[in-house]
């Protein structure tokens, strides 16, 4: 830890930075919270991208929301432009969860006292005045480890969405619609990913919803999709239009979360929609390859599924056979969730 003692420090303008992806920033709210409870006379800004904005929407301890929009930012001179006018709103502290290169502008322009991170690389020390190595774990656990150059313990708290009521209500009318109802088994299936060594193929999708029928008549599982992934998610809809419903169109963020807060479990690849779940108190159950398990909430009703080959996890983008996915079977999947889904649904006796 650089410059370590921070005391008396009593910051008036806070700027959070965690440009994405969606269910990054998503892991990054605790800190919101836990920033807003240590310094209660502070503003808190959250710089971010324009996509994953509207997840930070309606959050009572944020003063304001950064967007940045990389369609606007036409040249480099548009950029630093852009750069020096978030520097110049006088933060006091800047807490960077990223290290990328649009925010290290921001870094370098600002005349914060406190310029908080985790321990970088060599080149990028002298950018900030305090850096502290994140402590393993939970991912939002480690995010929010950094803080404790603030005095702030970290604690393993759940990513936060803030739902309006209207929203809630639109959602419900949503389902109505599409014909579920109060006594089916509602669930949401997360069946896409544009990394192929994070998606379980479509195939293994459809044979799983088939045995959650086979044991729960009543299920409806709603097919969840971004952009450009209709097609990937089409052959799992017309195996059974009767078990899952395919939205006639790409659901906001906020609509998706509205969504997975009205099922009875989420269902899916390692994407921001897990992370949503949690945010939003539903269970979920998540299919990995090479991914680990620290992404997964370890309270409540939240599990994870993996084959456990010695290559797990790898993190790697690419791969030739992604055996830990094609071999992981529906009914190996099945084995695990069934006791776990029938928790929730059976009564007790």
């Amino acid at each position: 830890m650089k410059n370590s003692s921070l005391q008396n420090f009593s910051p008036q303008k806070i700027l959070i930075c965690q440009l994405r992806q969606i269910g990054d920033v998503l892991l990054a709210t605790p800190a919101i919270k836990l920033l807003a409870q240590k310094f209660p006379q502070a503003k808190i800004y959250f710089y971010t991208e324009k996509k994953c904005a509207p997840l930070l929407e309606n959050n009572p301890y944020l003063y304001k929301i950064i967007s940045l929009d990389r369609k606007q930012l036409k040249n480099f001179l548009t950029e630093l432009k852009f750069y020096r006018q978030i520097a110049k709103q006088d933060f006091d502290l800047i807490v960077d969860f990223q290290q990328l290169p649009r925010i290290r502008w921001v870094i370098f322009f600002s005349k914060a006292k406190i310029k908080l991170t985790y321990t970088p690389p060599w080149y990028n020390k002298i950018l900030y005045s305090h850096w502290v190595n994140s402590l393993p774990g939970y991912a939002a656990y480690c995010k929010l480890s950094i803080l404790r150059a603030l005095d702030i313990d970290p604690q393993i708290i759940p990513p936060q969405v803030y739902l309006k009521k209207n929203e809630i209500l639109s959602a419900q009318n949503y389902l109505k619609k599409l014909k579920v109802k109060p006594d089916n088994l509602f669930l949401t299936f997360d069946p896409t990913h544009r990394r192929k060594t994070r998606c379980w193929p479509s195939s293994h999708y459809i044979q799983l919803g088939q045995l959650i029928k086979k044991h729960h008549p009543q299920t409806k599982i709603l097919l969840l999709y971004g952009p450009k992934e209709r097609n990937f998610v089409e052959p799992i809809y017309n195996s059974d239009k009767n078990l899952f419903i395919l939205p006639d169109k790409v659901l906001s963020l906020r609509e998706m979360a509205a969504i997975i807060s009205l099922a009875k479990m989420h269902i899916g690849n390692c994407s921001a929609p897990r992370h949503i779940a949690v945010a939003v108190n539903t269970p979920s159950f998540t299919i990995l390859g090479a991914t680990s398990s620290a992404w997964t909430y370890p309270k409540g009703y939240h599990y994870d599924i993996k084959l456990g080959l010695k290559c797990q996890p790898c993190n790697k983008n690419h791969c030739e056979h992604i055996n830990c996915l094609v071999n992981l079977s529906p009914q190996t999947v099945w084995n695990a969730l069934q006791p776990k889904l029938d928790a929730l649904v059976l009564p007790t006796k």
